[in-house]
């Protein structure tokens, strides 16, 4: 150990028990002994001297383990890797989200024949949560397409627990599927498809047809690369925006080595959770207002 890392764990040790002790003997001073307002600014100042202190000398202890910083090292490829199962060529994206499935059904099945295998008439609970969640998805794609249909709704409800899923295994170092190009697209691919069904299935295939060729037939040419446009558009969002998280982590991790201790857990709260929330959210409405177009 060098003398600079001896003298940042002992500066850092000093300074976590002097902002201790600080803090105790501020909390064991009488009321009035100190005013409000600076008793409140000094204990928010000695909490979070703590806490900065603490994460610095943990920060240098696992900078001294693990070597030091290493430098950035960022690795990344558009489409997974692939793996053999029984003879067959699987991308690892698909494994991972026949895995998420699995993980879903079987919690499914605990919660329907164990947890509740007859529901009440006044959930409480776990119960009422997920009738609010169910309630909220046939409500929110009912309002977007004008009550179209209420398989619509189950479908929606899938997909957003299917990508929430994908942004989940990002927390345990898994690549999400959500950042393979391949599984991106097959979901642009399926609101493709929504959208030709809901459109043909509400005007017809003629009618579908003419809302193409409307107000010019001119124009239906440039209406169908559009809508072929469409899925394509919505995979390279997602896929961009997904991979774009990763690879945002990846640097903060090979920037600051072993000082990215706890920052890393912060930053992960928005890259791995309410960053793909986002991209779910938006997925989602723009799905919706898609085959909303193609209806009217």
């Amino acid at each position: 150990m060098s003398t600079a890392s001896i003298i940042k764990l002992t500066v850092s040790a000093v300074a976590a028990v002097s902002f201790f002790i600080a803090k105790n003997v501020l909390k064991h001073k009488p009321e009035d002994s100190v005013n409000p307002k600076k008793r409140k600014k000094l204990n928010r100042l000695f909490f979070f001297g703590l806490i900065l202190s603490v994460w610095y000398f943990i920060a240098c202890v696992v900078n001294e383990i693990t070597g030091g910083m290493k430098g950035i090292n960022v690795e990344f490829e558009m489409f997974a890797d692939r793996v053999d199962i029984f003879g067959l060529s699987v991308s690892k994206s698909t494994v991972t989200t026949w895995y998420i499935i699995a993980v879903i059904f079987i919690l499914s099945l605990i919660f329907r024949l164990f947890i509740f295998p007859k529901f009440k008439e006044s959930p409480k609970g776990i119960q009422n949560v997920i009738e609010i969640l169910v309630e909220a998805a046939d409500n929110f794609t009912s309002t977007q397409t004008h009550n179209l249909s209420p398989v619509l709704g189950e479908y929606i409800f899938s997909l957003a627990l299917l990508m929430i899923g994908c942004a989940t295994v990002e927390l345990f170092s898994v690549r999400p599927p959500t950042s393979d190009l391949v599984f991106t697209f097959s979901l642009g691919l399926l609101t493709f498809i929504l959208i030709n069904y809901y459109g043909i299935k509400k005007k017809g295939f003629f009618g579908r047809v003419k809302a193409l060729a409307s107000p010019n037939p001119i124009i239906m040419p440039m209406k169908m690369l559009s809508d072929i446009a469409v899925p394509v558009s919505l995979a390279c969002r997602l896929f961009g925006n997904m991979l774009g998280g990763m690879i945002v982590m990846d640097l903060l991790k090979g920037s600051l080595g072993g000082y990215a201790v706890g920052m890393t857990s912060l930053a992960g709260l928005y890259f791995n959770l309410f960053h793909p929330l986002i991209q779910t959210y938006i997925f989602i409405i723009l799905t919706l207002t898609f085959i909303n177009e193609a209806t009217e």
